[in-house]
């Protein structure tokens, strides 16, 4: 375990927000792709949305994945070594005691910093920038991370393994070229406002930023409502990935999460969402476990 302080990365009970006590998330840091002929290739080998993506795509038997607990304590999240609770597992490629630890083995000077195929060399000024979050898209070739941005390891999964699959899942697109410009657009308004906006009220830190956000959670909560009135799906008739980005949130209500935060505790209760919360439910709960953080390992 490295002997620098980390503890502003891994400890939530020391996060900074901006001076007017709202919560702004930092973007994730290890953004590289996997594709044929690059870095990182496909091989025979906010995270639940990650292990949905798996199992429709039918990638659970070429992408194995290890839960972690969701319990933070002052190092982050921990494997089951450390704490065993119950479907928690251990590093079974190093024996790591927390997330941190496989950050810290990919890039020693991680500070959080954004990083596209570059050499990682982060300066010691930035150390105290970003935590060490789940879900982590691992190369136990390369041993290092590929990803840890849920909404590009979705799209990894998407399309990058086609080739290794059944015709039948790679046929199975949550992507759509005719539908991306719809699709983006409604993720552009979904992650600030509902996916992000939990967050935000919850880790405000003074009664004018909670107030802010929680409006905006229920703006954006109406609007879905609006959208959703007399339809199963956000974009067209059909499944897609702003179908499951939205779900997640809407049923989870990002549990454990909110254990951190009581305050924020946002009951989603109009119609036509838990309409849409109930009809997606047989392929979003045959797809995850009970565990709700997790690490996913690419062989």
């Amino acid at each position: 375990m490295s002997a620098r302080d980390v503890s502003t990365q891994s400890d939530i009970t020391k996060m900074k927000t901006e001076p007017d006590g709202s919560f702004q998330r930092q973007a994730s840091s290890f953004r590289n792709t996997i594709e044929p002929g690059g870095k990182f290739e496909p091989e025979a080998a906010w995270a639940t949305r990650t292990l949905i993506v798996r199992k429709l795509k039918g990638l659970d038997g070429l992408i194995p994945v290890t839960v972690v607990s969701p319990r933070m304590g002052s190092h982050g999240w921990p494997f089951a070594s450390v704490d065993p609770f119950p479907a928690a597992d251990v590093d079974p490629l190093y024996d790591s005691q927390h997330i941190k630890d496989l950050y810290l083995k990919a890039a020693p000077e991680y500070s959080g910093s954004s990083f596209r195929n570059q050499p990682i060399r982060i300066s010691k000024k930035l150390v105290k920038l970003i935590r060490f979050t789940v879900p982590v898209l691992w190369d136990k070739k390369h041993q290092t991370i590929v990803n840890n941005e849920s909404s590009e390891i979705i799209r990894i999964f998407n399309t990058a393994f086609n080739h290794l699959i059944p015709a039948e899942k790679a046929s199975v697109d949550l992507y759509p070229a005719e539908l991306r410009g719809e699709i983006d657009s409604h993720n552009d308004w979904i992650y600030p406002a509902i996916n992000n906006g939990v967050y935000r009220a919850g880790f405000a830190t003074t009664q004018e930023a909670y107030e802010k956000a929680v409006h905006e959670v229920f703006e954006g909560l109406d609007k879905a409502e609006k959208m959703l009135t007399g339809k199963e799906y956000l974009v067209g008739d059909r499944l897609t990935e702003a179908d499951i980005r939205l779900w997640v949130t809407i049923v989870c209500r990002h549990v454990p999460s909110l254990t951190k935060f009581p305050s924020a505790d946002v009951t989603v209760t109009p119609r036509a969402l838990k309409r849409f919360a109930l009809t997606q439910f047989t392929w979003a709960t045959s797809s995850v476990t009970s565990a709700p953080s997790e690490m996913v390992i690419l062989p």
